[in-house]
């Protein structure tokens, strides 16, 4: 993958983090410290998620070679594609009212559920000849730089822009993933 590739990967798996964390940072209207430890746990989540995902996905390989560009793009395309369905179809009551949750336990479950695509991109990574550690480190590095952001941005603006990057976030994952495949089809001149 190009540095550009893994620059957008890593900012569309930290879109959802950064959504929720817009909505951790309006109901807790957290000290940038206490942002910058939610980000830290966000980061590390998403960073470790990848690569269960794709030490899964490296199981599989060798039965699916022939077709592995094909399941890395249906990956992408599910995953991107239920973020912007989830972020499209979000009430404004949910937006207006986000979840009181304030512990570390609440702050893990949400970092889980946000990384939930992250593994399911790791194991179409799989497929892929990839540095999965450079592509890891950097989902997880833009998650806690988002997540931080994010959560900061909440105390300050609420929670109505999340959805939108959100969707953005989904509809790079579905560019990337027909990049792979018109790539691996030979269908771009280079």
């Amino acid at each position: 993958m190009t540095p550009a590739s893994i620059a957008i990967l890593s900012l569309s798996m930290s879109a959802d983090a950064f959504a929720a964390a817009i909505g951790r940072g309006a109901v807790q209207k957290p000290k940038f410290a206490a942002a910058v430890k939610g980000g830290l746990v966000f980061g590390i989540i998403e960073a470790i998620t990848p690569l269960v995902g794709w030490s899964l996905g490296l199981i599989a390989a060798d039965l699916v070679e022939e077709v592995d560009h094909w399941i890395a793009f249906c990956l992408l395309v599910i995953v991107g594609g239920r973020m912007v369905w989830e972020a499209a179809t979000r009430g404004e009551e949910e937006e207006d009212q986000p979840s009181g949750k304030r512990g570390i336990l609440a702050l893990i479950a949400t970092a889980v559920g946000t990384s939930i695509d992250a593994a399911a991109v790791g194991v179409g990574l799989a497929f892929l000849e990839v540095d999965i550690l450079v592509i890891a480190l950097s989902i997880g590095f833009a998650t806690f730089i988002m997540a931080t952001t994010g959560m900061m941005i909440g105390r300050m603006v609420g929670v109505r822009f999340g959805s939108v990057v959100e969707i953005l976030g989904g509809v790079a994952l579905i560019g990337l993933g027909t990049m792979i495949l018109i790539e691996h089809l030979g269908l771009m001149a280079g």
